[in-house]
This record gives structure tokens, sequence and C-alpha cells, in this order.
């Protein structure tokens, strides 16, 4: 077991929910309800194909406010029911450098009705996780994506 300090490279983003974990995890593996949410504020999202399970391919792209595509490929590695997702994810935009890295989703039940999301993103360099956050806006981006989850599923 691989006991490697990541931590120079990890973006950890954690956002409480005002819904059940079921419901949460619902709406994070049903394409029909992850397009209506994903991405940062005034971003939309078109899903190709979403296969949530080990070894299944998610593709999707992002379109950005400006008109800009973004397309992403993310192959499943572990899904546990409803605690936890783990995906290889690339990502791609004309004219950048291919984004890559593992993303960990995990949702926890804290309260009867309340669900804590973690999303902990592995790049594979520290230079890459600050390229990603400075070209991208990934961090803050990140955040408006648990948000835009969160309003969603209330208004359930």
């Amino acid at each position: 077991m691989s006991t490697e300090d990541t931590s120079d490279r990890e973006m950890v983003i954690t956002r409480t929910v005002d819904a059940p974990r079921e419901l949460v995890w619902k709406v994070w593996t049903e394409p029909e309800h992850v397009a209506k949410w994903w991405g940062p504020n005034g971003f939309s999202t078109t899903i190709e194909k979403m296969e949530v399970r080990p070894g299944g391919v998610w593709k999707h792209t992002m379109h950005g406010p400006d008109g800009t595509d973004y397309p992403n490929k993310s192959t499943f590695i572990e899904v546990v029911k409803p605690e936890r997702i783990v995906m290889a994810h690339g990502g791609t935009t004309p004219g950048k450098k291919a984004v890559s890295f593992h993303a960990t989703w995990t949702f926890e039940e804290v309260g009867k009705n309340q669900t804590k999301v973690t999303l902990h993103n592995v790049f594979p360099s520290k230079e890459e996780l600050d390229r990603v956050i400075r070209e991208f806006g990934a961090a803050e981006g990140g955040k408006q994506t648990l948000a835009r989850l969160g309003e969603y599923v209330s208004k359930m």
C-alpha cells in the first residue's frame, strides 16, 4: 500500500447540502439530474454517456458562458453506493494542455436530511494543480459546482 504524500497536489472542497444522502447520490449518478446542476455558475452540460459502475465511462461536454466547449471523459474506478465514487478524469480545451486527475467524491450523512459532500482531487504534480487553478479557476469552479448541487437538490 502506498504511503506517498500527495498533500501538495490535492484540492479538497466540501459542502453540506440539505438533503438525505440517498437523494444526493441519485442526483449525482443519474444523467438527467447531473445535466441540470453540473459545472460552475453560467455553465451548462451535455452528457453523451454516463455509466456509473467500475470501468464505466462518463463523457460530457461543459459549455462555458462565453461559448467555449470543454469536452471531458472520466472512467469510474470505484462506485460504493451511496458512499463514494472514485474516477480518473480527463478534459481537453482547444489550445490548452489536457487536464487529468483522480477525483474521489464522498457522501456522508451528517443529519436526518443533511449530507456532507466532499470532492477530493489529486493531480499528477503540484505544478499541474496550480495550472488548473490558474487557467481554469478549478477551485472556485468546484465550490460553485457543489453550491449548484446543493441548490438543485434542495428544490426536490
